[in-house]
C-alpha cells in the first residue's frame, strides 16, 4: 500500500517561520555569490600559489646560473686543453730538435777537442834543444809539418765553433763587462764628444748668424 507525503503532515500546525538572515537556497543550476569568507580563502590560496611560484622561479634561476657556470667552465676546459696541448706539443718538438742538435754538436765538439789535444801534445813533443847537426834538417821539416797540421786543426775548430773567436759567450761563464771610458781610444772619445756637442755648435752658429744679420740691417 503506497503512502503520500501529505499523509504524514499534521495540518493542524502551521509551518515553522524562516529567519530573515537565514541563507536562501539557490535554485538548481544557479551558483550563489561568493561570501567574504570565500574571497578571503581564495586570496590565501592565491598567496600560497604565488609563494610557491616565486620559490620555483628562484630555484630555476639558481639552476640556470649553475648551468651557465658549468657551460663557461666547460668551454674554458676545452679551450685551455687545446691551447696547452698545442704549446706542449710544440715545446716537445722544439726541445727534441734542440737536444738532437746539442748531442750532435757535443759529439763534434768532442772530436774537435780530441784533435786539438793531440795537436797540443805533438807541439809540446818538439824539443829543439835535442836536435843535432846531423838530424836538425829532418827534425825541422817534421816540426814544420806538425805546426802546419796543428794550424789546420785549429782553423777547422774555429770554423765549427765561433766561441773560439769570442763571438759567442761560453756557457756557464758570466758575460764580459761593458767597455769603460778607459778602454776607448782617442778617436772614439772624440766622436763621443762631438756627438754631445754638435747640437750646441749648431745652435751657437744660428744665433751668431742672426746677430750678424741684425747688425748689418742697423
Amino acid at each position: 500500500m503506497a503512502y503520500e507525503d501529505t499523509e504524514f503532515v499534521d495540518r493542524g500546525f502551521p509551518p515553522a517561520p524562516v529567519p530573515a538572515n537565514a541563507p536562501r537556497s539557490s535554485p538548481p543550476g544557479v551558483h550563489r555569490a561568493p561570501t567574504r569568507e570565500d574571497l578571503d580563502a581564495q586570496v590565501t590560496v592565491n598567496q600560497h600559489q604565488m609563494a610557491k611560484l616565486l620559490e620555483t622561479q628562484q630555484q630555476l634561476e639558481r639552476a640556470r646560473a649553475e648551468l651557465e657556470l658549468m657551460r663557461r667552465r666547460r668551454t674554458e676546459f676545452q679551450l685551455g686543453r687545446t691551447e696547452v696541448r698545442d704549446a706542449v706539443v710544440r715545446g716537445v718538438s722544439l726541445l727534441e730538435k734542440a737536444e738532437f742538435a746539442s748531442r750532435r754538436d757535443a759529439e763534434q765538439m768532442a772530436k774537435s777537442l780530441v784533435g786539438l789535444r793531440e795537436s797540443l801534445n805533438q807541439l809540446e813533443d818538439i824539443h829543439e834543444e835535442n836536435w843535432t847537426e846531423e838530424t836538425w834538417g829532418v827534425e825541422l821539416s817534421r816540426a814544420l809539418n806538425t805546426i802546419e797540421n796543428a794550424r789546420l786543426e785549429w782553423n777547422s775548430a774555429r770554423i765549427k765553433w765561433p766561441v773560439l773567436d769570442g763571438k759567442h759567450p761560453i756557457p756557464g761563464e758570466p758575460p764580459p763587462p761593458p767597455p769603460t771610458m778607459k778602454d776607448l781610444g782617442f778617436w772614439a772619445l772624440c766622436r763621443i764628444g762631438f756627438a754631445f756637442t754638435w747640437p750646441l755648435l749648431v745652435l751657437g752658429s744660428g744665433l751668431l748668424a742672426v746677430l750678424v744679420l741684425v747688425y748689418l740691417k742697423n
